[in-house]
């Protein structure tokens, strides 16, 4: 029997098929993220034309919220997209837009790129090994796993980045995974409520990897 969380007698998180379906949809449009840097790492398109493109995207998804949630727009879609407990408060998909879009706009490709692709990549390989409850630090497995996915995803801009100092380049990398990883397994609460790690992760791991890049 589950209770109001969720959860059932044991305390383990209750997941019926039909959440994981939706779950798995979530995962892949997460995923599908990857693809906003893709054209300026091919060469076809300028970093000012990748940032303008992802506040357009923000300012679309924004839009589509204030409908959700200011004008009780209903739609399929955003059942795909909404957990439960975000029915009535912003959606996890607005706060991934206008992290990565930010990250885009304040920082250099080679800082923000992999701090985008840690939220799109490292992420949704997070919530795939295991289940927690919203406001729930996730398991050391799952800490360690993150922390490798994310350095590997840093080292090939990080190590250019820093040119013949390759350590600088590893220890930026280290440092980024670092911060990704500890904003994906340790939500923090604000009045109670967990803030989504759509919102922390990019810019824990940009900022971590531009300290570092900027000071040694």
């Amino acid at each position: 029997m589950a209770s109001s969380d969720g959860r059932t007698e044991s305390g383990q998180v209750d997941t019926e098929p039909w959440q994981e379906r939706i779950e798995l949809k979530r995962r892949l449009v997460h995923a599908g993220g990857t693809v906003f840097p893709v054209p300026y790492l091919l060469g076809w398109v300028s970093w000012t034309e990748t940032v303008v493109l992802l506040v357009g995207f923000a300012l679309v998804v924004g839009t589509m919220e204030f409908l959700r949630l200011g004008v009780g727009v209903e739609h399929p879609l955003f059942d795909a997209l909404t957990r439960p407990y975000e029915q009535h408060s912003v959606g996890g998909y607005v706060l991934y837009m206008i992290s990565i879009a930010g990250v885009a706009a304040i920082f250099a490709p080679s800082v923000a790129i992999p701090a985008i692709l840690m939220l799109t990549l490292a992420d949704p390989i997070s919530g795939a090994l295991g289940r927690n409850a919203a406001d729930e630090p996730k398991r050391p497995l799952v800490w360690v796993v993150t922390f490798l996915v994310c350095v590997a995803i840093a080292l090939p801009f990080t190590v250019p980045a820093a040119g013949s100092q390759v350590g600088v380049g590893v220890a930026a990398a280290v440092v980024g995974a670092a911060g990704a990883t500890v904003a994906d397994g340790l939500p923090p609460l604000i009045r109670g409520v967990p803030v989504d790690d759509n919102i922390t992760i990019p810019p824990a791991a940009a900022v971590g990897i531009g300290l570092v890049l900027q000071a040694l």
